[in-house]
């Protein structure tokens, strides 16, 4: 069965770009920050009520235009855990180049419990400049726009996608961002899975200084964590602290799901497949076909055998209207402003005599029309990839909190189905 999943950011709404610019900088304005984020509960509520999989929440910080104000999504997975009774929260996700994992993992452990199991977890790299660079300062991160990603788009000759030269420089950036991530999330699975442990590496010393451990810990001295603490964290002969023991342990065995967001890199593909975690494309079906039978083969590689699609995630932003042009007027009233001031701005993707509208339609994110038109579109998709996962961005609250609920509604109803039966079908195909 397809387990979809809704992404609430929020977006601060303004009717146009002029009264976006009258209430700058937007993202500060209490009023509509209050209304949004209160408004996010009557969604998950109802996302709960109608069987929806998940619902996830964003990390982004620094939003003053008012496009992505996301800062805490384990405050917000907390307060959905507390209001709902099936729905699994989470994030997609946690910028481990910025963060410090001992603490993602206490906090994601914690709203496990809180969830009675029902969350997951999602890690991400980190590629907006101006807030990665100023919150991964401390462990020299900075802000990333795969160049792998680029090289393979650009191979593929992907529509809607910038294939701007590649710079030494951003492959340096490259490195460092993913050697930074790959460590917190190491981290981050140790926290949840070992009574105690060390780790020395890039940036992680622990304990610290890891030459000697923790030497002036009271209750060492005193003999109490040799006897009540976890076996190990302390040397016999020195007394100094050699180990840490994270607490609490996730409610989940071993841990919560682990899903990883991704624009089309090959390299967080096999990073994926290695560790069994689900990737999540934010990419067009001409990349994200290929790269889920790479994720495939290095699941396969490190022993786990997934069928076509199996943990694996797709996003996809959808509008379903009356008529088709009900559908281009909703994408005109609650997505060209997002796509024309920050994806497009941002050079993610390709946009010839500023042709916004042209490009949001040609880029293989959204899919749009009458419900017959989005089912025979994603009909298609899942038969090139029948992903187990869908992840539904919506742009709430620049799209009215009535409008995401009903498109949720209908994509439920109306449009899972079909895609729970290619699924079945891939399924009978692969056995």
């Amino acid at each position: 069965m397809l387990k979809p999943i809704t992404v609430v950011y929020p977006v601060l709404p303004a009717r146009d770009e002029a009264e976006r610019a009258a209430l700058r900088p937007i993202g500060r304005n209490r009023d509509l920050y209050h209304e949004a984020i209160h408004g996010t509960a009557d969604i998950v509520r109802a996302a709960d009520e109608m069987g929806v999989w998940g619902v996830a929440g964003i990390e982004h910080h620094f939003w003053s235009e008012g496009y992505e104000v996301g800062p805490s999504p384990g405050t917000l997975d907390a307060y959905w855990a507390a209001i709902t009774r099936n729905i699994h929260v989470g994030s997609l996700g946690y910028v481990m180049s910025t963060q410090n994992p001992i603490r993602v993992a206490e906090e994601t452990a914690i709203i496990n419990h809180l969830a009675r199991g029902r969350s997951f977890v999602g890690f991400a790299r980190g590629y907006q400049s101006r807030w990665t660079n100023v919150l991964g300062q401390h462990l020299g991160a900075r802000a990333t726009k795969s160049p792998e990603a680029a090289v393979y788009n650009a191979q593929t000759q992907l529509a809607g996608f910038s294939t701007a030269t590649t710079l030494v420089t951003d492959r340096e950036d490259d490195a460092r961002n993913r050697a930074i991530f790959e460590e917190g999330v190491e981290i981050v699975l140790k926290s949840w899975t070992e009574e105690s442990f060390s780790h020395r590496g890039l940036n992680w010393q622990i304990p610290f200084p890891g030459d000697t451990g923790v030497e002036d810990w009271p209750l060492a001295r005193a003999g109490v964590t040799q006897r009540l603490g976890a076996p190990g964290e302390i040397d016999e002969r020195t007394g100094a602290t050699r180990r840490v023991s994270v607490c609490p342990a996730p409610y989940t065995r071993p841990h919560p799901p682990v899903f990883v967001s991704g624009s089309g890199s090959p390299e967080t593909i096999s990073f994926c497949g290695r560790h069994g975690f689900i990737p999540t494309y934010f990419a067009s079906i001409g990349s994200a076909g290929p790269l889920s039978e790479h994720y495939r083969r290095a699941a396969a590689a490190g022993g786990r055998d997934f069928r076509p699609g199996q943990n694996q995630c797709l996003v996809r932003w959808i509008q379903i209207g009356r008529t088709e042009e009900d559908a281009l007027d909703r994408i005109r009233a609650y997505d060209m402003d997002i796509w024309k001031n920050f994806y497009a701005a941002m050079g993610r993707r390709t946009v010839e005599n500023n042709d916004y509208f042209g490009s949001l339609v040609n880029s293989g994110l959204f899919v749009f029309g009458t419900v017959e038109s989005v089912r025979r579109q994603l009909i298609e998709q899942w038969k090139v990839f029948p992903a187990e996962y869908i992840t539904l961005i919506n742009h709430y609250a620049q799209t009215p909190k009535e409008v995401v609920i009903e498109t949720l509604d209908t994509f439920l109803r109306q449009v899972k189905p079909a895609l729970d039966e290619e699924i079945h079908a891939a399924r009978r195909v692969a056995a």
